[in-house]
């Protein structure tokens, strides 16, 4: 019988730096964290997921 390991739905972990750039794509927080550590600035976040600084800010309304 085949492994079903690749049938659920695991987190993924993205280390991305201020730039933009990843670095690290792993199911492991805890090796996403080590990663991060090395970059200065670097963010965890899960894979697929923006942090609010990317994405364009609303305008507001003036009245």
């Amino acid at each position: 019988m085949a492994c079903s390991c690749s049938q659920r739905n695991r987190t993924q972990y993205e280390v991305v730096t201020p730039d933009g750039a990843v670095k690290l794509t792993s199911p492991s927080k805890p090796a996403a964290d080590a990663v991060a550590k090395r970059y200065p600035g670097a963010v965890v976040r899960e894979k697929g997921k923006t942090t609010p600084a990317a994405q364009p800010a609303r305008p507001t309304a003036t009245s």
